[in-house]
């Protein structure tokens, strides 16, 4: 996986991905357990990033979106808009927190063979740069530290494009198999 910082502007990356996905017939929705039967985490993730699967809702809500996976890794982006503000007029924690447990806990499931999924059981962030609508797109990029049977722990960074750190976060995965709905 080649995180990639070109001149065209990661806005316009993130505007790319997401019109990939649509193209391909994408829309924010739940993958139902037939489209996902005998795929490896990362194949699922890459038919999501084809268009060939459902997105989750809540990456238009949070105007962030899945740009890459490679084995053990995940980048995710995400540009800060106004309704995320808290009380004291920047980014909420939570739109971090969010971003963070989206790259770390795809990083983890591009590790899982088919039948096998997981759950964040544990996440630690650390916010050390404050973001407005001003701030411009955020990426999240996540690796994969162990996988075990049952537990697997990841890491990530949350940078903008001129590489000024304004979070990093690790977490805690609990990997179980997969159940039908």
């Amino acid at each position: 996986m080649e995180i990639e910082k070109s001149p065209a502007g990661w806005a316009s990356q993130q505007s790319d991905a997401i019109q990939r996905a649509l193209d391909g017939g994408g829309s924010p929705g739940l993958a139902r357990m037939e489209q996902l039967a005998g795929k490896s985490g990362r194949a699922i993730l890459e038919a999501m990033l084809a268009g060939e699967l459902p997105y989750p809702p809540m990456n238009d809500t949070l105007n962030m979106t899945l740009l890459e996976v490679g084995d053990g890794q995940a980048v995710f982006q995400g540009i800060p808009l106004l309704q995320h503000y808290n009380p004291l007029g920047t980014v909420h924690g939570g739109w971090f927190a969010t971003l963070l447990d989206s790259a770390l806990g795809c990083a983890v499931q591009t590790t899982l063979p088919a039948g096998r999924t997981y759950t964040t059981a544990g996440l630690s962030i650390n916010i050390v740069r404050s973001a407005s609508h001003t701030t411009g797109p955020l990426r999240a990029v996540a690796t994969v530290v162990h996988r075990g049977g049952q537990m697997a722990t990841a890491e990530a960074r949350v940078e903008d494009e001129q590489g000024r750190l304004y979070a990093h976060a690790t977490t805690t995965c609990f990997v179980f198999k997969a159940q039908a709905a």
